[in-house]
């Protein structure tokens, strides 16, 4: 009897802890945001439909959704465009450079001003 309290104890303390997920390890180490923290809860928000929800807790997330779309998009024109013999005018986007620098861009100006907000007003802005 004692054995089960102790296990359902221990259960309840670890679906509190990992309540939101796994914490960041960079976040409990220093206090401040990583270039990640809100990216999880920035999926499941998108794949919720609630698009505003997601950009706010990572920008970075609805870039990428909406580079693979695109990607995606381009690779199945050229590919339907290869079977009807027409492939060498249609091209993939091909930004794939500019799509990287663009990305770590977002995140970096995300990290700085989530940090930024946290460090001198004290406003978590990812409760």
């Amino acid at each position: 009897m004692m054995a089960m309290t102790v296990v359902t104890y221990v259960v309840k303390v670890l679906k509190e802890y990992f309540r939101q997920g796994c914490p960041c390890l960079f976040r409990s180490l220093t206090g401040l945001y990583c270039p990640g923290c809100g990216g999880t809860r920035a999926v499941r928000y998108l794949l919720q439909g609630e698009i505003g929800r997601s950009l706010w807790y990572h920008p970075l997330v609805g870039y990428m959704a909406v580079v693979i779309v695109l990607e995606s998009g381009a690779w199945a024109v050229r590919t339907w465009g290869r079977k009807k013999g027409w492939a060498g005018t249609v091209r993939f986007l091909g930004h794939y450079e500019a799509e990287v620098y663009v990305g770590i861009g977002i995140a970096t100006v995300n990290w700085a001003v989530k940090n930024l907000a946290l460090f001198w007003w004290g406003a978590e802005l990812i409760p």
